[in-house]
C-alpha cells in the first residue's frame, strides 16, 4: 500500500473500486487484488457481475487464473450497486467511451459514473479517469461535477487521468509491464494518483497535467492510425502498380534506422484506434483547428471496405463469376487477431456490402459464435463443412487457431485481407492477398 495522505476521511486505504469490468476494468481489478488490495468491481451488466463472482471470465480469450484466486481468497468481488464506492480508498473509472452517429465523442457514460461518484465521494479519496476522453475533460467535465459536494480538490480528495494502454491478446505486454502515463488535476492529485500506480504496476511515468495525459492517449492511437492509412495507401497504390504490398513493406522494414513496418487490412476496428483520433479532431474543431491529416486518414482507413469487397469482386471476375448469388464465406469478423471483441470491427461492413450486392453471406470465427450486421443475424458455420458449400473465402480475421492450410487446400477462391496466407507460405493460384 501507499503512504496515506493524513486526511482523515472514513475510506478503507485498502480498497480499490473500479467501474466498468470490461477488457480494461477487469485486468486492473485482477492486478489490484493481486497487489494485496480489496478490490471491487462495479459494473451494471448482472451477467458479467455474477460470471466475476462465479469465478468466471466474462471475456473469454481473458482467462487470467488469479481471478479465480482473488475470489476464493476474498479479496475480489463484483456487484451492480454504486454504493460499494463509500468503501474504496480508490476510485477508477473503466467505461466505453464511444463515438456518436456523427462521430462526435459520447462521454455519457463517463458522467453517469461521475454523477454517481459524487453521491458517494468522502475525504481522502483518490478518483481516476481511465476512460478516453478529449484533452481537457477532467479538468473541464470530471473536477466541476466533483466540487459539487463543497470538498476541495488537491485538498480533501483527489482526481487524475490515467490512459489506458490494454492490447487484448497481446502474450507480452499486460497492464503490470506496460508503463503507465498518469497525471493529476493538482500537484497534490498527481502524487497521490502516482502513489497508487506504482504499488501496481512496474513503471510509472507522470506528466505535468491532465490535458497533458489525455493528450498522449489519443496521440499514440493517433499515430497508429494514420501509419495504417499510409499503409493501406500503399496497398491501393500496389494493387495498381501490380507490385506485391507486403514484398514492399517487408524490403523497406530491413532498414535499420527511420522506418517502422504497418501493415494494411480490411479496415480499422477495436475502441481505441478507430475512435481517438476523432476525439482529438473534434475537440481541435472547438478550437477553431481542422486537423486534415487527422481526417484523411479516417476517410482511407474507413474506405477500406469498400475496397476489399471491389477487389473480392474482381477475384470472381478472375473465376468466371459474379457477387450476385455466390456463397462467400468471411474467415474472422471480430476487430483483430484471437479476440472476440467486435466493436467497430470492419467485418460489419464488409457483411454488409457484400449482402447489398446480393452475395449469399456466411462466416467462421472461433471467437465469435454469433453475429449481428445491418444486413441480417448470423452464426459462426463449422470451417471444413462451410468450405464445402463456399465459392469465395474472403480473411478478414486472421486468428492463428484457423485452419488456413485447409482453407487453401479446399480449391475455393481466396481473397486474404491479412496477408497470413503469404506469412504462412500458402499463397497458391487460388489465393489473392490485398
Amino acid at each position: 500500500m501507499w503512504a496515506p495522505s493524513g486526511f482523515a476521511g472514513e475510506s478503507n486505504l485498502d480498497t480499490v473500486c473500479v467501474i466498468g469490468l470490461g477488457y480494461v476494468g477487469l485486468p486492473l481489478l485482477i492486478e489490484s487484488a493481486a497487489s494485496g488490495y480489496d478490490a471491487i468491481g462495479v459494473d451494471l451488466a448482472p451477467d458479467r457481475v455474477d460470471y466475476i463472482n462465479r469465478k468466471k471470465s466474462p471475456i473469454p480469450e481473458f482467462a487470467d487464473e488469479r481471478l479465480f484466486e482473488m475470489v476464493d481468497r476474498g479479496n475480489l468481488t463484483a456487484t451492480c450497486n454504486f454504493g460499494a464506492l463509500s468503501a474504496a480508498r480508490v476510485v477508477i473509472v473503466c467505461v466505453p467511451t464511444p463515438l456518436g452517429k456523427t462521430k462526435e465523442p459520447d462521454v455519457t457514460s463517463v458522467i453517469l459514473v461521475l454523477e454517481e461518484i459524487r453521491r458517494y465521494l468522502k475525504p481522502g479519496q483518490v478518483v481516476v479517469i481511465e476512460s478516453t476522453t478529449y484533452p481537457g475533460f477532467t479538468r473541464e467535465v470530471a473536477l466541476p461535477i466533483l466540487e459539487k459536494t463543497g470538498m476541495r480538490v488537491g485538498h480533501d480528495f483527489f482526481l487524475g487521468f490515467s490512459p489506458e494502454r490494454i492490447d487484448p491478446g497481446n502474450p507480452i505486454w499486460g497492464l503490470k509491464n506496460t508503463p503507465k502515463v498518469v497525471a493529476g488535476v493538482t500537484p497534490a492529485c498527481g502524487r497521490e494518483v502516482e502513489a497508487f500506480y506504482r504499488t501496481i504496476v512496474e513503471q510509472v511515468h507522470r506528466v505535468s497535467s491532465t490535458d497533458t495525459a489525455e493528450l498522449v492517449k489519443l496521440f499514440e492511437n493517433t499515430f497508429r492510425a494514420v501509419n495504417i492509412a499510409l499503409a493501406n495507401e500503399v496497398a491501393l497504390m500496389s494493387n495498381r502498380l501490380q507490385v506485391d504490398t507486403f514484398e514492399v513493406i517487408e524490403a523497406a522494414a530491413t532498414k535499420p534506422f527511420g522506418f517502422m513496418p504497418f501493415y494494411p487490412g480490411p479496415g480499422l476496428g477495436g475502441h481505441c484506434i478507430p475512435v481517438d483520433p476523432l476525439y482529438l479532431s473534434w475537440k481541435m474543431k472547438t478550437l477553431n483547428y481542422s486537423v486534415k491529416f487527422i481526417e484523411l486518414a479516417d476517410a482511407l482507413n474507413s474506405s477500406m471496405p469498400d475496397f476489399v469487397v471491389s477487389r473480392a469482386q474482381d477475384v470472381l471476375n478472375d473465376h468466371n463469376r459474379c457477387m450476385r448469388g455466390t456463397k462467400v464465406l468471411v474467415v474472422g469478423v471480430s476487430y483483430k487477431r484471437d479476440v472476440s471483441d467486435v466493436r467497430e470491427t470492419p467485418a460489419e461492413r464488409i457483411l454488409e456490402l457484400l449482402a447489398e450486392k446480393g452475395a449469399d453471406v456466411r462466416y467462421h470465427d472461433p471467437y465469435v459464435p454469433e453475429f449481428d450486421f445491418p444486413g441480417g443475424s448470423l452464426t459462426s458455420m463449422e470451417l471444413v463443412e462451410a468450405l464445402k458449400t463456399s465459392e469465395l473465402v474472403l480473411i478478414v480475421t486472421d486468428h492463428k487457431s484457423i485452419d488456413y492450410e485447409a482453407i487453401c487446400a479446399s480449391g475455393v477462391p481466396v481473397f486474404d485481407t491479412r496477408g497470413v496466407t503469404r506469412r504462412l507460405g500458402l499463397c497458391r493460384d487460388s489465393v489473392t492477398v490485398i
